[in-house]
C-alpha cells in the first residue's frame, strides 16, 4: 500500500506483547521494489505484478453467517461491519481485496491450535472476503465476536476483535490490522492494542451506527480504513495474534 508510518503504528518489538520479543524483526526491513530493480529477471518480480483480474469473489464470500451453513444458522448477535477503503487525501480506494477472519460468539477459532475451552460453532468459520467497489465501499455481515483467553500473562483477555488483511495492487502492497468496538473494557489492559501510539489507538476502534443496521436483524459498526499518511490504520506488522 504505501511505507509505513513509525510514529503512527506499533513497533515491531513491544515488551508487554511477549511473543512479539520472539516473532519481531531484528534486522532492517528490505526494501523489495530496490532489490527487484536490481535484477528484473529475480522471482521478485513476481510480488510486483498487478492482481486486479486475480479475484475470484464467491456470492456469500462477505456474508460469514451463511458462507458455512451445515446445520443451520451460527450462534451469536448478528453484526454488519461496513466502511471505506481511503488513501491519504480521503479519496476512495477501489479493487481492495479485503479479508478477514474472527473468533465465533464464544471467543473460538476454527484453527487447530486453539484448544481452549469454548465450543466451536459448526455453522461459523469465521472467515470471509470482499473487494472495495468504486467509492471504497466494503460490507461484511458476520457475527459478533468473544473475547477469549490468551498466555501473554496471567489472566490475559484479548479483546473483542476482527482482523482485517487489505491488498492492494501486488501482494507487497498489504496491509493486516484490527477492528476492535467501543466501550470494551479489556482494550485498556490489552498490550496489543496498548502498543499502537496514543494518538493512533481510536483508528482501531469501530463506531456504532444505527444507519448501517438492519432493523430486526443485524447491528450495524462503521469502520473506514487509510491505507497510508499521517492518519493512516495503525498496522499489525509483526503478524498479530489469532
Amino acid at each position: 500500500m504505501a511505507s509505513i508510518d513509525s510514529s503512527q503504528n506499533p513497533p515491531f518489538i513491544f515488551a508487554d506483547y511477549k511473543s512479539s520479543l520472539l516473532r519481531g524483526p531484528m534486522q532492517s526491513p528490505i526494501d523489495i521494489v530496490e532489490l527487484y530493480s536490481r535484477n528484473s529477471e529475480t522471482k521478485i518480480g513476481e510480488l510486483l505484478g498487478s492482481l486486479s483480474s486475480r479475484f475470484a469473489i464467491g456470492e456469500l464470500d462477505h456474508d460469514l453467517t451463511r458462507n458455512v451453513c451445515n446445520e443451520g444458522e451460527p450462534l451469536g448477535e448478528r453484526m454488519i461491519v461496513s466502511g471505506r477503503v481511503l488513501n491519504q487525501l480521503g479519496k476512495p480506494v477501489p479493487g481492495v481485496l479485503i479479508e478477514v477472519w474472527q473468533a465465533n460468539a464464544s471467543g473460538r477459532y476454527v484453527h487447530k491450535a486453539d484448544q481452549h475451552e469454548a465450543p466451536i460453532d459448526p455453522n461459523f468459520i469465521g472467515v470471509g472476503r470482499c473487494i472495495s467497489d468504486r467509492d471504497g465501499q466494503y460490507r461484511f455481515c458476520t457475527i459478533k465476536p468473544g473475547a477469549y483467553p490468551w498466555k501473554n500473562h496471567p489472566n490475559a483477555w484479548r479483546p473483542q476483535h476482527i482482523h482485517f488483511s487489505l491488498l492492494g495492487e501486488a501482494i507487497n502492497s498489504r496491509l493486516v490490522t484490527q477492528m476492535y468496538f467501543p466501550g470494551d473494557p479489556l482494550l485498556s489492559l490489552d498490550p496489543i492494542f496498548m502498543a499502537v501510539p496514543a494518538s493512533a489507538r481510536e483508528r482501531l476502534v469501530s463506531t456504532f451506527d444505527l444507519s448501517i443496521s438492519e432493523a430486526g436483524f443485524a447491528l450495524g459498526y462503521h469502520f473506514d480504513i487509510v491505507i497510508a499518511g499521517g492518519l493512516s490504520t495503525p498496522s499489525e506488522d509483526d503478524g498479530g495474534h489469532g
